[in-house]
């Protein structure tokens, strides 16, 4: 008899309570584990993806300041078109070839003031 009971009390802390808080504990470790490398992981390509948008508005940024700077020169050649065109020599010029116009006598002219 006593060696049955000797068995039954192995048994006893065998299953005992003390033996199902370790795999709680392992599998709430584990847990706590995976959720922090969950976090590392989804921090690091938050980073990543962070540094490449930076770097694709910086293209886009340069891409706009030389774009800027083409429409620039372009409106300074335009404004010296215009300066060109609106010239009274080249006026006179065309007017006195093109639509055979002379220059107005004395009389002819009225000022307006």
């Amino acid at each position: 008899m006593a060696r049955t009971m000797k068995r039954s009390s192995d048994r006893i802390l065998w299953t005992g309570e003390g033996s199902e808080a370790k795999p709680v504990a392992v599998k709430s470790n584990l847990l706590l584990l995976t959720l922090f490398i969950l976090f590392l992981i989804g921090g690091s390509l938050f980073y990543v993806w962070s540094r490449i948008q930076v770097i694709q508005l910086g293209y886009e940024i340069s891409n706009a300041l030389k774009e800027g700077r083409g429409i620039v020169l372009a409106n300074k050649k335009l404004r010296l078109e215009i300066a060109t065109l609106k010239s009274y020599a080249r006026i006179e010029k065309i007017a006195m070839e093109e639509l055979r116009m002379g220059k107005p006598k004395a009389d002819q002219v009225i000022v307006i003031r």
